[in-house]
Order: C-alpha cells, then sequence, then structure tokens
C-alpha cells in the first residue's frame, strides 16, 4: 500500500474519533449542567475545555452558549468539531478510489450537515440534536467501513488510528475529570461526585456497561479500574492498546514485517504495562502519573508506526 494512501486512511479515521469524542463529552457537559450548582458550571467547563486540549481563551469561557461556538464551530480551533470533520473527509477525498461508495457517501453528509448548520439555530433548537447527529453519523461511518471494506490492510490502519486516538482522549480525559476528584472515597455519597463520576462514566458511553458490571453504585476505584483496564468494554485503554497490537500484528501478518521492530516493542510494552497493573497501586502511586505515561506511551507507538509505513526514507524499502 502506498505510504500517502495509509496516512491518509489513518488520519481519516483518526479526525472522525476526534469529532465523536468532542460531541460526546459536550452532549454530557450540557445533560450535567441543571444538576450541578452553578458555581461549578464554570469549573466544568474548564475541565472541558482541559480535556480537549483546548487553550482557555484570556476572558475565560462565560457561557455554554460560548463554549459550544468554541468546540463546534470555531475555525481556529483544530479539535473542533467542523474542523475535525472537514479534516476527515479531506483525507477521505484523497483516497476516495480506496475507500467504498458508502463511506464516501456517510463521511460527505455529515460533512455538510455539520457545514450548513449555524450555531445560533443549534443553539435555539437543542444543541443536544446536533451532538447525537455527529456521534450517530460517526458511529455510522465506523459500521459502515466493517461492513462495506476488505478488512485488509487499509481497514487495519483504519483500526490503528481509531484507538490510538481513543486511548489518547480517554487517557487525557480521565486524568483531568479524576484530578477534580476525592479517588480515596469508597463511595460517591456526595451529590457533586456522584455526578461528576457519573459523567465520566457518561463520556466515556460507559454507565450502562458499567451498571451491568458493577451496578449503579458508583466507586471511584471500580470507575478508574472499568475504564482504565477492562478487557471486554471497546473504550477502556486496555482494551483500545489491545486493538492496536492486533491491528499491527495483522499489518505485519500480510507485509511479512519483523515483530522485533520498534512500534511492535512499544505496542507490547504498553500493553504489558496494563496487563500487569494493579489498580491499587495505581490509585496509591500516581495516577495521572500512570496516565501521562500511558500518553507518552501511545504518542511513541503513533511515532513508531509513522517510521514504519508512512515517513520511511525510501532508500530503506529499496534495500528490503
Amino acid at each position: 500500500m502506498l505510504a500517502r494512501v495509509a496516512d491518509s486512511l489513518y488520519w481519516m479515521s483518526r479526525y472522525l474519533e476526534r469529532a465523536e469524542h468532542v460531541a460526546r463529552l459536550l452532549h454530557v457537559h450540557l445533560n450535567l449542567v441543571p444538576d450541578q450548582l452553578s458555581g461549578l458550571s464554570a469549573q466544568r467547563r474548564a475541565r472541558l475545555l482541559a480535556s480537549l486540549w483546548v487553550p482557555q481563551p484570556l476572558d475565560g469561557v462565560q457561557s455554554d452558549y460560548h463554549l459550544l461556538d468554541l468546540i463546534a464551530f470555531d475555525p481556529s480551533n483544530q479539535n473542533s468539531i467542523m474542523t475535525c470533520i472537514a479534516a476527515a473527509r479531506e483525507n477521505a477525498r484523497q483516497i476516495r478510489e480506496q475507500i467504498s461508495t458508502e463511506m464516501w457517501q456517510q463521511i460527505n453528509e455529515l460533512y455538510f450537515y455539520v457545514r450548513n448548520s449555524r450555531l445560533d439555530d443549534v443553539w435555539n433548537n437543542q444543541p443536544n440534536e446536533f451532538l447525537y447527529a455527529i456521534k450517530q453519523g460517526s458511529h455510522l461511518f465506523q459500521g459502515i467501513t466493517d461492513s462495506t471494506l476488505g478488512h485488509g490492510q487499509g481497514w487495519q490502519f483504519i483500526q490503528v488510528g481509531r484507538y490510538i486516538e481513543r486511548a489518547i482522549d480517554s487517557a487525557n480525559l480521565i486524568s483531568h475529570e479524576t484530578s477534580a476528584l476525592d479517588l480515596p472515597k469508597h463511595a460517591a455519597t456526595v451529590n457533586d461526585q456522584y455526578i461528576s463520576w457519573l459523567g465520566l462514566l457518561k463520556s466515556c458511553t460507559a454507565f450502562e456497561a458499567y451498571c451491568k458490571v458493577y451496578t449503579a453504585h458508583l466507586e471511584p476505584r471500580k470507575v478508574i479500574h472499568y475504564l482504565l483496564l477492562d478487557t471486554e468494554f471497546p473504550h477502556s485503554i486496555c482494551f483500545c492498546v489491545r486493538a492496536i497490537q492486533a491491528a499491527l500484528d495483522a499489518v505485519a501478518e500480510s507485509t511479512d514485517t519483523h515483530r522485533g521492530a520498534r512500534v511492535y516493542r512499544l505496542t507490547g510494552r504498553l500493553r504489558a504495562h496494563l496487563d500487569y497493573a494493579h489498580i491499587d497501586e495505581i490509585i496509591a502511586n500516581d495516577l495521572n502519573g500512570y496516565l501521562s505515561e500511558i500518553q507518552t506511551q501511545a504518542s511513541q507507538i503513533q511515532d513508531a508506526f509513522f517510521q514504519m509505513y508512512i515517513s520511511y526514507p525510501i532508500e530503506d524499502k529499496i534495500a528490503a
């Protein structure tokens, strides 16, 4: 596969995953506002911006209307919903011949829906409808991709992009949300604490899945364990890393790549880092430090992946 094709498939997937992540977090935030004390709204907006790597404006974000403008429509914000979906579509356009017609139609529909949306109209007509459409559009694209694209190298590059983005986003989100919470508490008995833990689970689409395993009684230790180390939930960091490793193994098999290469060693190290971790030790030692290390290692995997398959010197492939 051409490096430019692999690059576009990878970034198409990452940008669309990022847009869905932004829409999901904003959707949860807007639904939690009525249940929180007014004094906590500004703090929650600041944490939301930090978890999305969006710099706080000099005069702050004074309302949820301005928050919606900043992280959904602002073209100067490289992580805004509009910017991410436009970037995903542009990458898809560059490899139009490599993706299915159904994939192109879906990402095109989503792009024009966002481009034709206006801030005031969205705000006046319930922003939740707009955010739901973004999430649904992204999920439809993923399902269409899995159903209409051959599960060869290209599909595996899409999986790598999706799960690297998800792992990094989730680690950053958990870090910023838990830094404002009282981890040593064994039960969330205070209303604001409960709402915050509930918000964290819903921000990872995990509340219903968590309840099926642990019931609706939110215990910080169990919440962190589920989002970090669970092997079956698609938005847990451990699941994401395993998915990255599975995709890379498939690429290695199809390209006769030696699994001793750096990208495979880094992925195996991160998986072992999670497989042999114990939640009590993580919390007792330094949860934020642990999550920061995950982000660092995931970024290293991305760099090694690019060096291996996308930005490699042509002489290396000629020699091989």
